[in-house]
């Protein structure tokens, strides 16, 4: 039930639902208050307005993305990669397998591990309601479908906190304790974050970055894409915010 509620919270603070429920309190209240009933549906509508415009997409995905290239990789021992969901009953693969973000991630995961030799973890649990985890859909698309092997599952996480509490207990006991973590730029930050702090010495390894769009009239025009782009941006930035104030309190 955590994921649930997890879930439900993020719909309710994360565009569109946020805007949505401002202004419906504000019609609920139009009768009784009605200034601030136009008020609330005037901020419910404007708050859509400007977190579906890409200038404001563009602002935040900069704050929250991790902008660096891979570095020098001797030093790590283990390449980490994270899951991001599942492509639930895929008709042309015959059931579950790893979603689109999912699959980058793996590609970039299975060319760092050509370049250094490197044995790699997955991690990824069940979120939802599934015959297996995200970890095992992602081992069986690096060895069918990149010919990489996988030497350790991790399948029990189901946020980034986890993926790193159990990569830990499963990595430590063999000495592991340096890694390449593979996982998308928009992700990185808040992945290192929680990884350094259960004690992995990382070496970020991030795919899918964002480019600036020029700005012009069409970034102040709202678009599904450019909301989409602010709610993951807003969702790293108050999971990073969160994460540090779960270390705060220990």
């Amino acid at each position: 039930m955590t994921w649930l509620l997890t879930a439900l919270v993020k719909r309710l603070i994360f565009p569109p639902l946020n805007g949505i429920l401002l202004a419906a309190l504000g019609l609920a209240l139009l009768r009784r208050r009605p200034r601030l009933g136009r008020a609330l549906i005037a901020g419910g509508l404007a708050l859509l307005y400007v977190l579906g415009t890409p200038f404001v997409a563009d602002r935040l995905t900069a704050t929250a993305i991790y902008d660096h290239a891979l570095g020098d990789p001797a030093p790590a021992q283990a390449i980490v990669i994270l899951g991001a969901g599942l492509y639930r009953d895929a008709p042309e693969y015959g059931g579950d397998t790893v979603s689109t973000t999912g699959l980058l991630r793996l590609r970039y995961g299975a060319k760092v591990h050509r370049a250094t030799g490197l044995p790699i973890l997955v991690s990824g649990g069940k979120a939802v309601p599934s015959p297996e985890s995200e970890a095992f859909a992602m081992r069986a698309v690096l060895e069918a479908e990149f010919r990489v092997p996988v030497r350790w599952v991790e399948d029990r996480s189901t946020n980034t906190r986890e993926n790193a509490e159990f990569s830990w207990q499963m990595l430590a006991p063999t000495g592991v304790n340096r890694i390449v973590l593979v996982t998308t730029a928009d992700h990185m930050l808040r992945s290192v974050a929680a990884f350094e702090r259960v004690g992995f010495t990382v070496i970020p390894a991030a795919t899918i970055f964002e480019s600036r769009r020029e700005t012009d009239v069409l970034s102040f025009l709202p678009s599904s894409s450019a909301l989409n782009a602010t709610m993951f941006a807003l969702h790293e930035l108050v999971g990073r915010l969160w994460y540090g104030l779960l270390a705060l309190w220990g």
